[in-house]
């Protein structure tokens, strides 16, 4: 096979050591060595000189959970690093040792085999771990509401069945009181607020129950948790916003980074892009601005897509390359000429999960494109299979409105049937007659 680089290695990575293989080629022979490092700091600094010395270009290694972030980070300024997906380099089964899967890598992009996955860089980096985080606590908080209420069951209290918000103004009120001490059902029922007031008769019936200091103690630090994770939401609220406001700003006003290794942002971009970076980039805000004019995106959501999707699309070569990635595309299972399960493949579950969100919050919209396709698609292939077709529609719109730097255009929630008229007014047409009924259709005039 063609030899495309000439010096090149590939890392065998591992939490506490890896293992490097370096290949280079010199006239008509080759040298090959391999050695084992340590993942400190120090070690993996020793490992970027020893590539070095042979005046290696491009390194692959496999995308091991999340040890091969030391690595990059030492290793993006001088290399071109490609990290891979450990399923599309398997080895022969029997044939498997560190040593071999190093030297497996190393041949393999020797002769350009190997697709390198999308690394953003290192400012993008910092906002998936400031929004991942976010998900992560607001996930805990909805934990910490659902112990709440299994604490009230288990007492006796049944808010949740006569307020809709059992941890709203009036029920956080009722649920503080109760930590205080206070246990009589109509002055609990007495903090009612708004339309909840009208309910008092009903509130004074659910909140007499067994409520023992063992409940009360147990409330009282489920309550000061919940505070504390609303605080950190907040905070990380605010600090995800001060940071797309960084990325939006011009180069000379952003800041720099403070020491360690990743000093040059250019040099991670450029190892890691398809393509050149547009002469007119999209700044994280104009896209943020974009995505906020589809159905069921809001500020959060498109802070996500912000911070997974990036706003440079040209790395993705076209619009279903960006569904697979996301893990919105269905699956090929043929043989044989029989077509198995087609469930979608695996790809960013950080975006997927919000874009299954947004989705089901459009479905929710009135006279929507989107909401017209979960109806249509609903009926025949099920609720689930629905929502992630809505999901991979906001998605391509989102490709497609950062390329032309356009907002989302509504196509209304008549689309399918104006897309095919005739259709349904032969099918309908038909439904009537059967029913009995004669019909005669006339065009009404075009109102001018």
């Amino acid at each position: 096979m063609q030899v495309v680089y000439g010096c090149c290695a590939g890392l065998d990575v591992h939490k506490k050591n890896v293992v490097a293989c370096r290949i280079k080629v010199e006239g008509s022979g080759e040298l090959r060595e391999t050695r084992t490092f340590s993942t400190m700091t120090r070690d993996l600094l020793s490992l970027s000189d020893w590539l070095q010395e042979w005046g290696c270009t491009h390194v692959a290694m496999e995308s091991t959970g999340d040890y091969w972030t030391p690595i990059f980070n030492v290793l993006e300024a001088h290399f071109e690093v490609l990290l891979v997906n450990a399923r599309h380099v398997k080895q022969v089964p029997g044939r498997k040792t560190d040593v071999r899967d190093a030297e497996w890598l190393a041949e393999l992009l020797q002769h350009g085999l190997l697709r390198a996955s999308f690394i953003p860089p290192p400012a993008q980096r910092d906002l998936r771990d400031l929004t991942r985080y976010r998900t992560s606590l607001v996930q805990e908080r909805v934990r910490a509401v659902n112990r709440v209420q299994k604490l009230l069951e288990k007492a006796n209290i049944k808010l949740s069945s006569v307020a809709s918000n059992s941890l709203g103004t009036s029920g956080r009120a009722m649920l503080e009181a109760l930590v205080r001490g206070l246990e009589d059902p109509a002055q609990l029922a007495d903090l009612a607020r708004g339309r909840l007031r009208k309910k008092q008769p009903q509130l004074e019936q659910a909140l007499t129950g067994y409520f023992r200091p063992h409940h009360r103690f147990l409330l009282e630090h489920l309550l000061a948790h919940l505070d504390f994770l609303e605080n950190q939401i907040d905070q990380l609220a605010s600090k995800i916003v001060q940071q797309v406001e960084a990325m939006s700003a011009p180069p000379e006003d952003r800041p720099k980074s403070s020491g360690g290794l990743l000093e040059s942002e250019g040099a991670s971009s450029g190892a890691v892009f398809s393509a050149d970076v547009p002469k007119d980039p999209l700044l994280p805000t104009q896209a943020m601005a974009l995505w906020d004019t589809i159905p069921g995106v809001d500020q959060t959501a498109a802070h996500v897509l912000v911070a997974e999707l990036g706003v440079d699309m040209s790395r993705f070569p076209n619009d279903r390359h960006v569904a697979a990635w996301a893990g919105l595309a269905p699956g090929n299972n043929e043989s044989a000429g029989k077509h198995y399960s087609g469930r979608t493949t695996k790809g960013n579950p950080a975006l997927r999960r919000m874009l299954v969100q947004a989705a089901w919050a459009a479905t929710r919209t009135k006279g929507t494109y989107l909401s017209a396709l979960y109806r249509r698609l609903a009926i025949r292939r099920g609720k689930k299979r629905a929502i992630v077709a809505v999901a991979r529609s906001i998605l391509i719109s989102a490709y497609h409105m950062a390329i032309r730097k356009e907002p989302y255009r509504e196509a209304g929630g008549n689309y399918f049937d104006q897309h095919r008229k005739e259709i349904v007014v032969c099918r309908l047409s038909r439904r009537l007659e059967k029913l009995g009924y004669s019909v005669f259709l006339t065009p009404q005039a075009v109102a001018v």
